[in-house]
């Protein structure tokens, strides 16, 4: 008997098990009411009474050989495979955190919701142009100075192929395919080769719009402008619309909010003025609409673009343009209520 239990002493060093059943199989042939062990312990009577000690040592020794072999291999399992066995691949990563919308995202869909309660659709086009949509058909002279290398990116030394440095390239490729009445607007990103700083950037975000049908007035314009104005920012804000230029609007004007901060009585914000600058508006200008294909001795129209991070930073104070894009989950966080 002592030479059997060294024999299975050895036995038990060596056992190794490859799924969760081997190793149940191990348990239940050394450690079960039926096993290996108890069996020798039944067996235990019959040792002469010289052996009884050597024997029963042995005996517990192999007892605890097979306990803490046994444990040591369903450690490793449990330590390989995540509770309950083994892994679910078709059940989704937890826990699932709840992403945010980012806050450009947010306001470029309600500054849409705004124009399309107007009945504005939305046009959309490519960010990569030619000279004829972002330049000549709105009436940018061959030497005017957004052509020049300092504010466009040209592709490949073309200067005919670019980036598009604003979304009124959509507004050309849709007057030339569709004829009066239009109503659309036009989100979407824009290029400039700007210096980087907290108020600048080589790319962001634009939004204009553009209506075109008989008799449109300058007082159309107005009054679209007092709405979204109103319905971005609060019922009680003003506007005030001072001369421009635009080479593709006549007459062109810039608009301005009171502020929303001080409610117009001056802060630091608004320079102490009263006012912020939100975006550039004008009549679409006739020379501009023939290019286009449309008659602009029967039709006439207004265009409006304002740019999405400066209206951003007008609602929620963001002081630093680059965070909109550093993809930071601190600040994106902050935008948890707004989904």
């Amino acid at each position: 008997m002592i030479a059997r239990i060294h024999a299975l002493l050895e036995e038990v060093g060596r056992l190794t098990a490859d799924s969760a059943d081997e190793l149940e199989a191990l348990r239940i042939k050394y450690l079960s009411k039926k096993g290996v062990v108890a069996s020798l312990m039944n067996d235990f009577r019959d040792v002469a009474a010289g052996q009884k000690r050597e024997v029963g040592m042995l005996l517990n020794e192999l007892k605890d050989a097979a306990q803490n072999r046994i444990g040591a291999l369903k450690a490793s399992f449990e330590a390989a495979q995540p509770a309950g066995g083994r892994p679910d691949l078709t059940r989704t990563a937890y826990p699932v955190a709840m992403g945010t919308r980012h806050p450009l995202s947010v306001v470029k869909k309600e500054i849409c919701d705004i124009f399309g309660r107007l009945g504005f659709s939305i046009a959309e086009g490519p960010e990569i142009e030619d000279d004829w949509h972002v330049f000549s058909s709105l009436n940018f002279a061959p030497d005017h100075p957004a052509r020049d290398m300092q504010d466009t990116f040209f592709i490949s030394h073309s200067p005919d192929i670019l980036l598009r440095t604003h979304t009124s390239s959509v507004q050309t490729r849709v007057m030339e395919r569709q004829q009066p009445p239009l109503r659309i607007i036009c989100p979407g990103r824009v290029y400039r080769n700007e210096a980087i700083s907290y108020r600048a950037l080589c790319t962001f975000h634009q939004v204009e719009a553009l209506y075109v049908d008989t008799d449109v007035s300058f007082a159309d314009l107005k009054q679209t402008l007092i709405f979204f104005a109103r319905e971005m920012f609060g019922p009680d804000t003003d506007i005030r619309l001072r001369p421009s230029f635009f080479p593709f609007t006549e007459p062109s004007a810039e608009m301005d909010i009171s502020c929303n901060l001080c409610k117009g009585k001056g802060c630091p914000f608004c320079k102490h003025t009263g006012w912020v600058e939100i975006l550039g508006c004008g009549m679409v200008d006739p020379s501009v609409l023939e290019n286009c294909g449309i008659d602009s001795k029967i039709y006439s129209g207004y265009a409006l673009g304002m740019g999405i991070e400066r209206i951003t930073n007008l609602k929620y104070r963001v002081k630093d343009i680059r965070m909109f894009f550093e993809n930071d989950i601190r600040f994106l966080k902050q935008f948890e209520s707004i989904r």
